[in-house]
């Protein structure tokens, strides 16, 4: 046991990077509240819109590899404090935009910073932590990865209700620099004891690859997945990512070590840890419009009701941790994905005149699910990494977990749509967009059938989709109870492999 993960100072520099993914998680919250005040106040059309959200999501998809190689490289904690940074300055532009294109371009500046935030605060906790507590200081982040789901709506809304569209990026700012100065001061840097080559070509086919993948399932639900730049983006996508897989396995310094999927560990925890994001991604995508449209809450209000998901993912994160440090992984893993599934299934019988009560039991079940399961996951991922590709090894899990949420809010989008359409049956063409185009249409026409019929086809949708989740769910259970190995040396745990310095 070295210095660092003997020092009680590790657990303040924990805090340092919680409020570094923080940061970066009630973000995208907030922003998915203003879109209609953004609309307005930037007389921005629907295109508009979806590239404020788009733009972010390609650029952090893209550079997730190549920034989790380069900290490796260059130093964790250097890179950290500029992603903080460029989060914070970014978000500063935003705050003054003038119009939709100036806020598109800062929202990509913002998913820059994104892409260097998210592996690295996971990154680092390896150099921090030993074994004995690094499962401890994984369920302290993912906890605080969480709550960023709620408080997003929350202040978004409040925000949005007391002052000007700027302010939701103004927040990001104090928050982002707070985080900087603490991880100035408490967290030490680390990298790579023998720093590889930068792999240029690697870097761009994963970027091209992955942003042209993650364009092509982005956009096929409104465009429709045989259109044109649908398929130019996913079959592009695909090659690119496999040219990229065959350049890293034949060259003399890849950016990322493929023979970590030889580890069945690395190889299982990452896919365990995919399953519960689409899980969760799943969740999020249906139940705020599940909650605005057929419910009737505003932004506040939903944020208020995803509490009992993160109340559950709290219950369930540090369980998750403390069963998996006295038996083995596989047991809170298949647990936890059997328990999201279960919870996911109780959602699927909601009924349109149900009350809150039954919604908010099963949200609090599949969120203590997601997090029995995602802790122990991850920590057994970390626990497989040579601590020289902590970076690179942390990316790669954290990009199938991008991608998988990504495509599954894709392919339940659209299942939604075509649930829902074929459900309003005669239904006027109008109606059949969504469910809130179903239910305004209602309104301004005053026909309380329409609305009523919108409302049962989504809660039907809703179902259809939350079984699909919940069956994924317990497949994935039983594919880890089978596979998923118990705890295995990590590779160079008994040579000091990262060279560490203290920077005041």
């Amino acid at each position: 046991m070295d210095a660092v993960t003997s020092s009680p100072r590790r657990w303040w520099a924990l805090v340092a990077i919680v409020l570094s993914v923080l940061t970066v998680g009630f973000d995208t919250t907030i922003l998915n509240v203003a879109l209609p005040t953004l609309a307005t106040a930037l007389d921005a059309g629907n295109d508009d819109l979806q590239w404020i959200v788009n733009a972010y999501v390609l650029v952090f998809a893209g550079l997730l590899l190549p920034m989790g190689a380069l900290g490796d490289r260059y130093g964790r904690k250097r890179l950290l404090m500029g992603g903080l940074a460029m989060f914070a300055g970014s978000s500063l532009i935003a705050v003054f935009a003038d119009d939709s294109a100036q806020v598109i371009a800062a929202r990509a500046l913002m998913g820059v910073g994104g892409a260097i935030l998210t592996p690295l605060t996971m990154a680092v906790l390896p150099v921090l932590f030993d074994d004995r507590d690094r499962g401890k200081a994984i369920s302290l982040l993912t906890m605080g990865m969480g709550l960023g789901l709620p408080l997003g709506p929350i202040i978004g809304g409040y925000l949005l209700e007391h002052f000007w569209w700027g302010s939701i990026f103004v927040i990001n700012i104090p928050v982002a620099l707070i985080a900087l100065v603490a991880v100035g001061f408490l967290v030490p840097e680390s990298r790579a004891a023998v720093a590889k080559r930068v792999d240029l070509l690697g870097a761009g086919l994963s970027t091209l690859g992955l942003v042209a993948l993650v364009y092509g399932v982005i956009e096929a639900p409104t465009r429709g997945w045989t259109d044109p730049w649908v398929l130019v983006g996913l079959v592009g996508g695909v090659v690119l990512l496999g040219i990229f897989v065959l350049v890293e396995r034949a060259g003399a310094a890849p950016m990322i070590d493929l023979r970590l999927f030889r580890r069945p560990r690395f190889a299982w925890g990452t896919a365990a840890g995919t399953l519960a994001s689409f899980a969760l991604f799943g969740v999020l995508f249906i139940i705020p419009q599940y909650l605005q449209a057929v419910r009737g809450d505003d932004a506040l209000g939903v944020g208020l009701r995803l509490l009992p998901l993160i109340g559950g993912l709290f219950v369930g994160a540090p369980l998750g941790e403390r069963i998996a440090s006295v038996t083995a992984t596989r047991l809170p893993v298949a647990a936890g994905l059997l328990i999201g599934a279960v919870g996911l299934g109780l959602g699927a019988r909601t009924g349109v005149g149900d009350g809150y009560g039954p919604v908010a039991t099963w949200l609090a079940v599949a969120g203590a699910g997601i997090g029995l399961a995602i802790t122990p996951a991850m920590d057994a991922v970390m626990g497989a990494l040579p601590r020289d590709e902590a970076g690179s090894g942390t990316a790669i899990t954290m990009t199938f977990r991008q991608v998988a949420g990504a495509l599954g809010v894709a392919l339940l989008g659209s299942l939604t749509s075509a649930v829902y359409r074929d459900h309003l049956g005669a239904a006027p063409e109008a109606a059949k967009r969504s469910v809130a185009a179903g239910v305004a249409l209602a309104a301004r026409t005053g026909d309380a059938g329409l609305a009523l019929a919108a409302r049962t086809a989504f809660v039907d949708a809703m179902g259809t989709v939350l079984l699909v989740c919940a069956a994924i769910g317990l497949a994935g259970a039983v594919l880890i109870a089978l596979f998923l190995p118990n705890a295995e040396r990590r590779p160079g745990a008994e040579e000091s492999v990262d060279e560490l310095t203290r920077v005041a």
